[in-house]
């Protein structure tokens, strides 16, 4: 009995270690201004595609408010998708059709803070990928859509305070 009472409050409080009621974001930041996206590769308007769909992701998932204008914004984020790549998964084994493919979007991302001028994030490179069916009459504009929106849940992941 007495082991117990001694290693039953050791594992409640190993078990508390970790959880924290402290936001996930900076909590100096009010205001981001998403600045256009740029586009290095051959893939025309991805840049606009992520854009609005960062600028989304950040309005709902973030305590952050989205502005419109620069001169308001507390810090800004920023960058340029470097790589498209587009592969096939699966293929008709009569006639070599393409059924199912995967789009992979690459972006460099920079978030800065306006008011000390310190980089937030520095320069990361972020990917994700979306798979997407022909044959189920998903075109590869939905693919490029879902692609980019993955990205910016991942850009979204990488403005979260580091523990």
């Amino acid at each position: 009995m007495p082991f117990v009472l001694l290693v039953l409050p050791a594992l409640i409080l190993a078990g508390c270690q970790g959880y924290s009621t402290k936001s996930l974001y900076p909590t100096d930041v009010r205001t981001v201004y998403v600045e256009m996206f740029e586009n290095t590769t051959f893939r025309r308007s991805m840049e606009y595609t992520l854009t609005d769909a960062l600028a989304k992701r950040i309005e709902a998932e973030t305590p952050y408010k989205i502005v419109s204008s620069r001169d308001r914004a507390d810090t800004v984020i920023s960058g340029r998708i470097v790589n498209v790549r587009d592969a096939a998964l699966s293929t008709e084994r009569n006639i070599g059709r393409v059924l199912e493919q995967d789009i992979e979007l690459t972006a460099v991302v920079n978030w800065k803070n306006l008011r000390t001028g310190d980089l937030i994030i520095d320069n990361h490179t972020v990917a994700a990928a979306a798979s997407f069916s022909q044959w189920q009459r998903q075109g590869e504009t939905y693919g490029a859509n879902l692609a980019a929106n993955n990205l910016a849940v991942r850009i979204v992941e990488l403005m979260r305070t580091q523990w």
